[in-house]
C-alpha cells in the first residue's frame, strides 16, 4: 500500500495532448488518486482486521477524555469537544493518504477557536463550515504551496507560545478559580490575584491527576519491549503495563469522576465539576449562517465574517499546516509516502461535514497519532472504530460526564501540551541564530494575538529571505559569474528530488551514495537541517551514503552541531570533503557509473 520513497517514478517527458489528459482524468488510477481507499480495500488481510480494531479502540479511549478538556479550551460546552471528534474518523478513512493519522479537535486548533468565537457554539460551528471550505478550495486549486513560504521557526514559536497559554489557562481549573478572563495578560493578572479564593479539592485532585498521568507517561516511555524468548507471563505483563499507560488519560478521568460522585453521594462537594451536558448524538443539519442574540436581535452573516476576521486565514492555515506535518512525520518514520493535496482535501471536507454535526474545526493530532502508530495500525480503517468509540460514548454516557471534575481536565490538557515546549529545538535555533529571530518575533507576539505573532514570523522571515535574495555576494572566477547562495526555506521543499537522481536510467540500479555539491552554500536554517534529518533516515533505510563537498566553515559547523541530536537516534552514513574531487574519488566504482554528473545543490 505505502510505496517506498526511492520508487517514485521519474517525470514524463513530452506534454499530453488534451485527449489523453481527458482520459486520464476518467481513468480509475484518478478516481484511486482522490479516493485513495481504493487503493488498499481490494488487499484487505484479515491480520490487518485485528490490528485495526486494536488500535482504532485504544486511541478512542484516548480521544473520549481529551475531547472533553479541549471543549474546555475553546470555552465550549463538553459536549461540543466530543461532536468533533467522530466526523473526522470516518472521512479520513476514505480519503486519508496515511495509516497513521487521526484527526480530531487539538489543543491548538482549540485554542485559535476561544480567540474567535468566543465561547459562541453557533458561531463555531460556522467557523467549521468556512475553514473546510477554504481548505477543500485550496485543495482543488492546489494551493498547498503556499505552506512551503511558512518556515519551521514561525511554526514552532507559535506552538510554544500556544503550549504556555493553554498550560497557563488551566491553572484557574486546577485552583478552582471562576470568572477569569481569557485574555492571557488578564489571566495572569486575575489568576495571581485571586489565589486567596482557591479551593483546596480542586488543587489537591488536581495535583494528583497531574502526577498519576506524568508517572504513567514515564513508565511508558522507559518501557521496552519484551523479547520473543522471554516469557509468555512477562510479555503478558509488559502489554498490560503498556495499555494501561496508553489509556492513561481515561483511566484518571474515571477515577476523578468516581471520586466526585462519591463526595457528592455523602452530601459533601468538594471538587468543581463539569455540570449538566446535552445527552444523545448531535442531530445532523446544516449549520445555521445566522445568529439570533438572546435580546432577539439577529446578526447576520456577513457581520459574523466580519468578526472572524483573521482567524478565516489564521485557523485553515494552521489545521493544515498541523496535520500534514504530522503526516510527514510519520510517513518518514514508517517508510510510506503520503499526498499532501490530497491530506488538505481529507482535512477540508473533514471540517465541512463536521460542521453539519456541530463540530468545531479539527486537524491532525499529534499524540493520538503516535499512540495509533505504536498500536500498530495498518490502515486508515482504524478511524472508523475510533469514531464508533466516540459515537457510543455520546449515546450511553453524557449523563456520567456531569461528575467529571474541572481539575482532572486540567491535568489531562497540561500533560498533553507539555510536549511542545521542546527545548532541545530552542537550543538548537540558538545555534542557527537566522531562525532565532522569526521564532522569538512569533512566541512573543502571539501572547498578544494570535494572528499577529503568526503574521508578524511570516513577515519576518520573508523579508529576511528577500533581503538575501535582493542582495546577493558575488564573485568572479575565470571570467563566470558565481553566485553564493543559502541554504534556505522554500527552495529545498521544490529542490530536485534527491532520492531519485534524474540523471539515473529507468534500468539502472538504486544508487549507492549520493554526492552534495556545497562549495556555494554558505548558509542553512533549521528548516534545511530538518529536511536533511528526514532525507537521512530514507538513506539509512537503503544503505545509501551522503557525502557533502565543499562545505564552508560556518556550514560545516552549523550542520554537525545541529545533526548532532540526530546522530543520538541513529547512526548517520555522512561524510565531509574539502573538495568535490576527493568526494568523488571515495565513491567505488560501481556508484561512479551510476551519475553523469554529482548530485549537487
Amino acid at each position: 500500500m505505502m510505496e517506498p520513497l526511492l520508487d517514485r517514478p521519474g517525470p514524463q517527458i513530452g506534454r499530453p495532448s488534451l485527449g489523453e489528459r481527458m482520459a486520464s482524468c476518467c481513468s480509475y488510477r484518478t478516481l484511486q488518486a482522490w479516493l485513495p481507499i481504493l487503493t488498499w480495500l481490494p488487499k484487505y488481510r484479515l491480520s490487518w482486521l485485528q490490528m485495526d480494531l486494536i488500535a482504532g479502540l485504544t486511541v478512542g479511549l484516548t480521544t473520549v477524555p481529551q475531547a472533553l478538556a479541549y471543549a474546555e479550551v475553546a470555552g465550549l460546552p463538553v459536549q461540543y469537544g466530543l461532536y468533533s471528534a467522530f466526523m473526522g474518523g470516518f472521512i479520513y478513512t476514505f480519503l486519508g493518504t496515511s495509516k497513521d493519522v487521526t484527526l480530531g479537535p487539538t489543543a491548538i486548533m482549540s485554542l485559535l477557536c476561544a480567540s474567535y468565537v468566543g465561547g459562541d457554539p453557533v458561531r463555531a460551528v460556522l467557523l467549521s463550515l468556512i475553514c473546510g471550505t477554504i481548505q477543500t478550495a485550496m485543495a482543488l486549486l492546489r494551493l498547498g504551496f503556499l505552506l512551503d513560504f511558512i518556515s519551521f521557526p514561525v511554526i514552532k514559536g507559535f506552538t510554544c507560545a500556544a503550549a504556555v497559554t493553554i498550560a497557563f489557562g488551566q491553572v484557574k481549573n486546577v485552583l478552582g478559580l471562576k470568572d477569569i478572563p481569557h485574555e492571557f495578560f488578564l489571566q495572569v493578572y486575575y489568576t495571581f490575584y485571586r489565589i486567596p479564593e482557591t479551593r483546596i479539592g480542586d488543587v489537591v485532585l488536581g495535583l494528583l491527576c497531574l502526577c498519576l498521568l506524568v508517572t504513567l507517561q514515564w513508565m511508558k516511555s522507559t518501557l521496552e519491549p519484551p523479547s520473543e524468548q522471554e516469557a509468555l507471563l512477562t510479555r503478558a505483563a509488559h502489554s498490560l503495563v503498556w495499555g494501561i499507560a496508553t489509556v492513561r488519560n481515561a483511566l484518571v478521568v474515571v477515577a476523578a469522576s468516581f471520586l466526585a460522585f462519591s463526595w457528592n453521594a455523602f452530601g459533601s462537594p468538594v471538587f468543581t465539576i463539569t455540570g449538566k451536558t446535552s445527552q444523545g448524538l448531535p442531530p445532523f443539519r446544516a449549520p445555521p449562517l445566522f445568529e439570533t442574540t438572546p435580546n432577539g436581535t439577529s446578526i447576520s452573516f456577513g457581520e459574523i465574517i466580519e468578526d472572524f476576521g483573521g482567524g478565516l486565514a489564521v485557523i485553515p492555515f494552521m489545521g493544515v499546516l498541523e496535520s500534514i506535518a504530522i503526516a510527514k512525520a510519520f510517513a518518514s518514520q514508517n517508510d510510506y509516502r503520503i499526498n499532501a493535496n490530497q491530506e488538505l482535501f481529507a482535512i477540508g471536507l473533514t471540517n465541512i461535514m463536521g460542521s453539519f454535526v456541530s463540530a468545531y474545526p479539527v486537524t491532525g493530532s499529534f499524540g493520538r497519532t503516535a499512540v495509533n502508530s505504536q498500536t500498530g495500525v495498518c490502515t486508515p480503517a482504524g478511524g472508523i472504530v475510533t469514531g464508533v468509540v466516540v459515537l457510543l460514548s455520546l449515546a450511553f454516557l453524557m449523563p456520567a460526564f456531569y461528575y467529571i471534575p474541572k481539575a482532572s481536565l486540567a491535568a489531562v490538557i497540561i500533560c498533553a501540551v507539555a510536549p511542545l515546549v521542546d527545548y532541545r529545538v530552542v537550543m538548537q535555533f540558538w545555534r542557527i541564530q537566522l531562525d532565532l529571530v522569526p521564532f522569538l518575533i512569533t512566541f512573543l507576539l502571539s501572547f498578544w494575538e494570535v494572528q499577529y505573532g503568526i503574521v508578524g514570523g511570516v513577515v519576518v522571515s520573508g523579508l529576511m529571505l528577500l533581503y538575501n535574495v535582493a542582495r546577493p555576494s558575488i564573485k568572479v572566477m575565470c571570467m563566470q559569474s558565481v553566485c553564493l547562495g543559502r541554504l534556505i526555506f522554500p527552495p529545498l521543499v521544490r529542490a530536485p528530488p534527491l532520492s531519485s537522481p534524474p540523471s539515473l536510467s529507468p534500468s539502472a540500479s538504486p544508487p549507492r551514495s549520493v554526492v552534495l555539491d556545497c562549495h556555494h552554500v554558505n548558509t542553512v536554517d533549521y528548516t534545511v537541517v530538518n529536511e536533511l534529518r528526514d532525507l537521512l533516515r530514507q538513506f539509512k533505510l537503503r544503505g545509501v551514503a551522503l557525502i557533502f563537498s565543499g562545505l564552508q566553515v560556518l556550514t560545516d559547523w552549523v550542520l554537525i552541531a545541529s545533526l548532532s541530536v540526530s546522530s543520538l537516534l541513529f547512526p548517520l552514513s555522512v561524510s565531509l570533503f574539502s573538495s568535490l574531487c576527493l568526494s568523488l574519488s571515495s565513491l567505488p566504482p560501481v556508484c561512479l557509473s551510476l551519475f553523469s554528473s554529482p548530485v549537487c545543490l
